[in-house]
């Protein structure tokens, strides 16, 4: 059974255009009706305040508030009693702002403890510099980029400035144009540009309270952008709540904090005194600051309306619950203390989730209520109202909800929608319409149907799924309601919202469903399965689905059936019969000729029938990609690339995948192609290029939570032992994992690597062995290179030789890379008199291929022959180009073994090392890109930096280099 759930509108207010509108779960409107809905204004409930926000500079009043340091209420100048070491850390945060840095700061405190108050007070220490706001509200949390657009409101006239693409998320994502809904990164990207531009006249100061109660979208950017802030001139400040010593959200947990406790004893007692009704004994008055652990909002509250006798029991002892939750109690008591009419008015504000003023008075003249409620709501200090409604504090929301029964809040709900003109705003209508409906109603469910069709119209997806389950939900016939329930279980997967996809999926099947529609439900859940274990738990669903499909819709069958193999090949060796399964399962399935059938098929043939039979149908997908392909195959394609030895291809699929994932902000591509690239740049011994993706990928690890894993085979390369043996054992125990089974055999390659660099070849064989155990896609042809050199060097000329033969089946691919791995294999283990012509082939296939690391191993192998056959004058000019080669592109083990080898030879060498960069990898990276042609912001978008924060590196780079222009650059990075 779909739950009850209530329906939000867009918090899009500033723009008066409502149509993005999402859901959330509300328990309440499951009850039944008391009968009594006609008489709703007995009680309160919890209320929504979604002000306008504003830029505005010091002096200026704040939107419904007072100016800083003039007509504030009295508890909030007590607040910043006791808070000496704050208020230096904030005054030190602006100033550095001011000095061209940026700054980011959590102010992180239980309820009431003055988290607000600090912020205000920031904002009116900022003299001279922009200051924008937002609140995070608890009842709009699901309302994806609410909390954002209210912040950035005020600065979208610097919309302009962006890149094109950045602009364009931007304003699909806070509803300003209809569009395909922007991927987290590039909307991140486009605020923290937004914020530079902004600041580049004027720094600005951002404030963000309440942070526990912004929605995912907003909360994740923020924290991005928090991360990636630097030189902008922009001050960050979140404050966020917790309770019980223990963060609400963790998405903030890694930003500097500054920790807000309660106020020392003497603070808290001026405070107490400066609110109590009259003189108590000292023992009392220092029992309610213990009780209070000095929060200052309870101080203030908590004895309000109390007798010095009733304040000489205190406020309930320790046990009484924590102390946000006695302050709320006080507020509801001050709620219920008031006149039926106020209790009304706040009711309907807090009903209205978007502070609508004017909506508020139409709703509250339907009902007959005056200016006189408004007065006595005011005066009791709990609601000040205006063109937007604002709570004197979040808990007096809390209060105001948690007091209201349901009959009374459908009831609010029905008032507001009969004055809400459908003309105008047909969407917050029809949510207001479900909020108060008790049972199905066909009229309302459709006009929530074409609220979703708006949505997705301006790229809200999770708005319209949350559309739709509202209007599965109240949908009386049972056809129509499985219908929409599949439509919503869809929308929600699309916008990245798996966790509501079973108990959707679940009633759509309570319908009648036909085949297709049964068949896509057995895909839905598949997929969701597929997110939570990628490995061999996947598979089978994903088979499933596959089968109900593959008569109704083929080509679905086949990607449904691409995405199995996913599973089972990045599973490995934790389900050894799952490659097996899903090619039975897919032989018999009607071919495709778009790339996705092909890869299809090439994994079929290669599960069944071997590598060497599936090498022509995957060099044929590679051919079939083009520029607009579905970036679901992309995946396949790098693998393909990569088991055919083509790094030219690798190379090319990567960095198309690359371009078209930093273009849309596409993350989940992103996270994958970065490492797959950076280990085809490491194979073409560009190195600093491969270190520079992996930093890149280890940034968009902060977003993702991928651990960019390839790290461990540039380590292995750079031949730094301890170093890199701690990168192969991380990757070890990630291989532990059910779902990644396949880094057991890819640790133990790299770890080959290694060992081979470092000449200690029983360790090497052994890993080797290991790797080749099970037969991982890519994986078994790299190790077998690598065995075939260890086994050799360990003395152990069989287990060589059946290596060579892996590879002489590899060399049928007919790619520079095969074809060297075998010439290599037949010079070391084959006739002596034909070694030296396999050694040259090999160094000229490795070459011609831009394989830069195998050439340099090829040329070092080839010169240990020449030198053990007492051919030193040959033997020394392999050795020194592999010396050369593989000291200039960091390979230090190898560039050791040759030096060694040269030294043997009797040639003098001076031994060299890779010196510490005078670049930080970061200034590196961006002189590079710069180097090659990029402008500051093609930078910044690459590298998840403001324009402005690459203009600074620029200058640092310049500085360190000794140079002033860009065309000096590689100039100067090649002499280094």
């Amino acid at each position: 059974m779909i739950n009850h759930v209530r329906v939000m509108p867009s918090p899009f207010a500033v723009f008066r255009d409502p149509s993005v509108i999402t859901v959330t779960c509300d328990p309440s409107s499951a009850h039944q009706s008391s009968g009594a809905e006609s008489a709703m204004m007995a009680r309160g409930t919890e209320s929504v305040r979604l002000s306008r926000p504003a830029v505005r500079r010091m002096g200026e009043a704040p939107p419904g508030g007072t100016r800083p340091g003039g007509d504030m209420p009295q508890h909030a100048k007590h607040q910043l009693l006791g808070r000496k070491r704050e208020l230096e850390a904030l005054d030190r945060l602006l100033r550095e702002v001011r000095e061209g840095h940026s700054r980011v700061v959590v102010l992180r405190g239980e309820a009431g403890v003055g988290k607000s108050a600090l912020l205000d007070h920031l904002a009116g220490q900022a003299a001279q510099m922009q200051v924008v706001r937002a609140v995070g509200v608890e009842a709009e949390s699901e309302f994806a980029y609410s909390a954002l657009q209210r912040l950035c409101a005020p600065l979208l006239s610097q919309l302009d400035r962006l890149p094109s693409v950045q602009q364009d998320a931007l304003r699909v994502a806070f509803g300003l144009s209809a569009g395909n809904p922007p991927e987290m990164l590039l909307v991140g990207m486009a605020i923290l540009g937004l914020f530079a531009e902004a600041a580049a006249r004027t720094p600005l100061v951002c404030l963000v309270d309440d942070v526990q109660w912004l929605d995912l979208m907003s909360r994740r950017i923020l924290a991005f952008v928090g991360r990636r802030l630097d030189a902008e001139s922009v001050a960050l400040v979140f404050a966020e709540r917790i309770t019980d010593g223990k963060k609400e959200d963790e998405g903030f947990s890694d930003l500097p904090e500054l920790p807000l406790r309660g106020l020392a004893d003497i603070d808290a007692r001026v405070l107490l005194d400066s609110v109590l009704p009259g003189p108590v004994d000292a023992r009392v008055r220092d029992r309610i600051v213990a009780e209070t652990g000095g929060n200052p909002l309870a101080l203030l509250e908590l004895p309000r309306g109390l007798s010095p006798v009733e304040l000489a029991f205190g406020f309930g002892g320790p046990g009484a619950g924590p102390v946000a939750t006695r302050v709320e109690d006080g507020f509801r008591r001050r709620v219920d203390a008031l006149p039926a009419d106020a209790r009304a008015l706040l009711l309907v504000a807090a009903v209205e989730p978007v502070g609508d003023g004017p909506l508020l008075w139409d709703a509250l003249r339907l009902l007959g209520i005056g200016l006189e409620a408004a007065a006595v709501a005011e005066a009791a200090g709990l609601i000040t109202l205006g063109a937007s409604v604002r709570f004197r504090h979040p808990l007096v929301r809390s209060a105001v909800w948690r007091g209201a029964d349901a009959a009374t809040l459908r009831a609010a709900h029905r008032v507001l929608a009969e004055a809400i003109d459908a003309r105008r705003d047909a969407d917050r209508r029809a949510w207001h319409q479900a909020h108060a409906a008790v049972g199905p109603d066909e009229e309302v469910a459709a006009a929530l149907e074409r609220s979703a069709d708006r949505a997705l119209a301006r790229g809200g997806r999770a708005a319209a799924a949350s559309f739709l389950e509202r209007a599965a939900a109240l949908t009386p016939d049972p056809k129509e309601r499985a219908r929409r329930a599949l439509a919503a279980a869809d929308t929600h997967l699309a916008a990245g919202v798996p966790a509501r996809v079973p108990d959707l999926l679940a009633a759509a099947e309570l319908g009648p469903l036909d085949r297709l529609q049964q068949a896509n439900a057995s895909r839905l859940r598949a997929k969701v399965s597929s997110m939570t274990d990628s490995g061999p738990g996947a598979v089978q669903p994903l088979l499933d689905a596959a089968g109900r499909l593959r008569d109704l819709d083929p080509a679905v069958a086949r990607k449904t059936y691409l995405d199995a193999f996913g599973a089972a090949i990045r599973a490995g060796r934790h389900d050894e019969g799952g490659l097996r399964r899903v090619a039975d399962a897919a032989r018999d399935l009607i071919p495709g000729d778009e790339p996705a059938g092909v890869f299809l098929r090439a994994l079929v043939v290669w599960t069944t029938d071997g590598p060497v039979a599936a090498f022509p149908l995957l060099a044929r997908a590679l051919r079939s990609l083009t520029d607009e392909e579905d970036p679901s195959v992309l995946w396949a394609a790098a693998n393909a690339a990569a088991e055919l030895g083509d790094l030219q291809a690798w190379l090319d699929v990567t960095d198309r995948a690359a371009r078209f994932a930093r273009t849309t902000g596409t993350l989940s591509i992103l996270s994958m192609v970065l490492p797959y690239r950076a280990a085809a740049l490491g194979y073409a011994g560009r190195f600093s290029e491969a270190g520079d993706l992996l930093a890149e990928a280890a940034a968009v690890e902060k977003a993702t939570g991928v651990v960019p894993r390839m790290t461990a085979l540039i380590g292995a390369y750079r031949g730094r032992e301890r170093p890199a043996l701690e990168l192969i054992e991380a990757m070890e125990r990630d291989g532990e994992q059910p779902a990644l089974g396949r880094l057991t055999g890819m640790a133990a390659c790299v770890r080959a690597v290694l060992h081979n660099g470092l000449g200690n070849y029983p360790l090497a064989m052994e890993a080797a062995l290991r790797s080749t155990e099970y037969q991982d896609l890519n994986v078994h042809f790299w190790a077998s290179s690598e065995l075939v050199e260890a086994a050799t060097r360990a003395g152990h000329p069989a287990v060589a030789a059946r290596a060579r033969e892996r590879l002489a089946d590899w060399a049928l691919a007919g790619t520079p890379w095969a074809l060297g791995a075998q010439a290599i294999a037949d010079a070391l283990t084959g006739a002596s008199e034909q070694a030296e012509d396999r050694y040259r082939e090999a160094v000229d296939h490795f070459g011609r291929g831009g394989l830069g690391v195998f050439e340099v191993r090829a040329r070092l192998l080839f010169g240990e022959w020449l030198r053990r056959q007492n051919r030193r004058a040959q033997a020394r000019t392999e050795l020194r180009a592999a010396y050369e080669a593989a000291a200039e592109t960091g390979m230090e083990a190898f560039a050791e073994r040759a030096r060694r080898e040269l030294l043997a030879t009797g040639e003098t060498v001076r031994q060299r090392t890779v010196g510490a960069p005078v670049l930080t990898p970061q200034e590196a990276q961006i002189a590079r890109l710069a180097a090659a042609g990029h402008a500051n912001a093609e930078i910044g978008a690459q590298l998840f930096l403001s324009p402005r924060t690459v203009e600074w590196h620029l200058r640092k780079v310049f500085a360190k280099l000794g140079i002033s222009s860009r065309r000096e650059i590689d100039g100067a990075l090649f002499e280094r």
